[in-house]
């Protein structure tokens, strides 16, 4: 049964992870729209390339249609591929919407990886237009498809360089029970996303706090910031 931290996790569209280097990462998974408009974009720069070679390679006759055969199934399965592992998970379409391919720790994505999440694109495709795949984007928290769920990967928004957000003003106060790492993190975020949030959300996810910290719900916002600040060592 989940702790009362990890409900509060659940609420939140931002995954922290850590990578085999013990960096911790923040990511947010791209929901289906943007997914979809990005594989549009990128429909289309096939369909463009295919076009063309059709046309040139036409002229050769037989052979040339035969060769042009050749590219359609290597323009088709292998155009993803080679750009989500040479240009660091950003095919066109996605670099266009800022989006990109990551293992769950947040690495780049590899070759194995790669293949096993645009191979089994056929059965995301099943039983027509994406209708799996888009099921099981809406219904999995990270927005994954099935071929994201056999290769471990998800869709992020690429990360922007920024400074850490400063934590708001409050008395730095200990931790009223023990509290895992992951536990610590997600104090630390509530308050660190404190200018993000709107004061009813705020509201919302301090009172399910409230009990465990041993405090009000109207006082288990400042509770956290000080819990977090004494974390964090600020003074």
């Amino acid at each position: 049964m989940p702790s009362t931290l990890d409900r509060q996790a659940l609420l939140d569209t931002y995954l922290r992870v850590e990578t085999p280097e013990g960096i911790d990462l923040l990511l947010r998974p791209a929901g289906l729209v943007p997914r979809a408009l990005a594989f549009a974009i990128d429909l289309a720069i096939r369909a463009a390339i295919l076009l063309a070679l059709f046309i040139t390679l036409g002229l050769l006759g037989k052979f040339g249609m035969g060769l042009a055969t050749l590219l359609l199934f290597l323009v088709q399965w292998w155009y993803m591929v080679l750009f989500e592992v040479l240009n660091q998970g950003r095919t066109p379409g996605k670099s266009w919407l800022g989006l990109r391919v990551v293992h769950d720790d947040g690495t780049p994505v590899g070759w194995s990886s790669s293949l096993t999440r645009n191979l089994l694109r056929f059965v995301d495709m099943l039983p027509f237009g994406y209708f799996l795949g888009a099921l099981s984007c809406l219904g999995h928290p990270a927005f994954k498809r099935l071929g994201d769920l056999a290769a471990g990967t998800l869709v992020v928004y690429q990360e922007k360089s920024m400074a850490r957000p400063p934590l708001p003003e409050a008395e730095p106060a200990p931790t009223p029970l023990a509290l895992t790492l992951d536990e610590q993190r997600a104090l630390i975020g509530f308050a660190e996303r404190h200018g993000s949030l709107s004061a009813e959300r705020r509201l919302e996810l301090a009172s399910i706090l409230a009990a465990p910290l041993g405090t009000t719900e109207e006082h288990a916002e400042t509770k956290i910031h000080g819990i977090a600040r004494s974390l964090v060592g600020a003074p």
